[in-house]
């Protein structure tokens, strides 16, 4: 039996005597670079192309030595999908600019946890203190400067929406245990970066006059086409997508985005729906030519539902004294899940699962 944080294995002898091994693990993390290997060796053993032996020595060498990018592109990685997240929040010219900026702070600060058990222990809350504290201070000089926006956009990749999304998908089929444990963790890592935002707002305002900006935005429609593309792009480094599946993952992503807002006409659930089932769709396709795991073109296409949907414009907004705009923020992300659930339910998805 297997569970998102440890694993219980029993071994049966031909004397009847039975072993039990038990082993706790941390939770994972997202790599469907390692996902996608580990698949083809199963198929290899399967198909009696390497022994067990063989399989195990590559196994230990994906774990020792996994894909990486080097960290010059992780960071650009990181900017880029900053600054080109901003851009589709209409934030303006100015956010999107500091936003790829913090991108830089943010991965510096992602290294230092790889080296210190504390700082690792409070990245998601860190990152989000330090992004709103120069924010902050940054808009106290540049009044284009979309507060909320800015540090929501320089902190994406921690938000959680789609490890959210996932524990829905396992709870809605009958995985109960493993579900509600990614669920409650993904709840949590959304906290910790809540009160990190909140936390930097409040250190600020016992400082200064802190006030949300009026932002024009002076970004034309069709920069958004360019930045889903890059976001795509930037997003491979961060999933540690093998470089094989790179375009077909960059391009799932801008599919399903496109997909999302040419039926935008039909309200908000019903687009977020039929992307969704666009997303199923090809990935299966990509997986097909490819020979790697469905889920490596399914997590990108369902990340660019998010934006797609521009229902996350003001998640750390609700912190700031603003207007009403964003009244319907919790309507819109439950329309958000509700419309992917039920586009991995109709496409058959949860149907493939053995």
């Amino acid at each position: 039996m297997d569970t998102p944080t440890w694993i219980n294995y029993v071994f049966y002898e031909e004397d009847d005597h039975t072993y039990n091994y038990i082993e706790c693990v941390p939770p994972g993390e997202l790599n469907l670079g390692a996902l996608s290997r580990i698949e083809e060796l199963t198929k290899d053993v399967l198909a009696n192309k390497i022994s067990f032996s063989e399989a195990k020595i590559a196994i230990e060498q994906i774990k020792k030595k996994p894909i990486s990018y080097g960290k010059g592109i992780e960071m650009f990685a990181f900017m880029l999908s900053a600054g080109s997240f901003s851009l589709i929040l209409d934030a303006g010219w100015t956010s999107s600019i500091v936003a790829f900026l913090l991108g830089a702070i943010v991965y510096g600060i992602t290294l230092l946890a790889r080296k210190s058990g504390y700082i690792r222990s409070t990245l998601e809350s860190l990152v989000a203190l330090v992004a709103t504290l120069i924010t902050g201070l940054l808009a106290l000089y540049f009044d284009q400067i979309n507060i909320s926006l800015t540090i929501l956009a320089s902190i994406i990749v921690f938000i959680p929406g789609l490890a959210i999304t996932t524990a829905l998908e396992e709870i809605t089929s009958k995985s109960l245990v493993s579900g509600t444990a990614k669920l409650f963790d993904a709840l949590i890592s959304l906290f910790k970066q809540f009160f990190g935002v909140v936390m930097g707002l409040a250190i600020l305002f016992l400082f200064v006059d802190l006030e949300s900006n009026k932002v024009i935005n002076t970004v034309p429609e069709w920069m958004d086409y360019i930045a889903i593309f890059l976001l795509a792009i930037s997003l491979t480094p961060v999933l540690r997508v093998r470089p094989k599946d790179v375009l077909y993952s960059v391009v799932a992503g801008f599919v399903c985005y496109f997909t999302t807002t040419m039926f935008d006409f039909a309200g908000l659930l019903v687009s977020i729906f039929i992307g969704t089932i666009a997303a199923v769709l090809i990935s299966k396709l990509f997986a097909r030519m490819t020979g790697s795991p469905e889920l490596i073109f399914l997590v990108p296409g369902t990340i660019m539902l998010v934006p797609g949907s521009k229902a996350f414009i003001s998640l750390s907004s609700v912190f700031i004294d603003t207007t009403n705009t964003y009244s319907h923020m919790g309507e819109q992300v439950l329309y958000i899940f509700m419309g992917i659930i039920g586009g991995l339910i109709f496409s058959g998805t949860f149907m493939d699962r053995k």
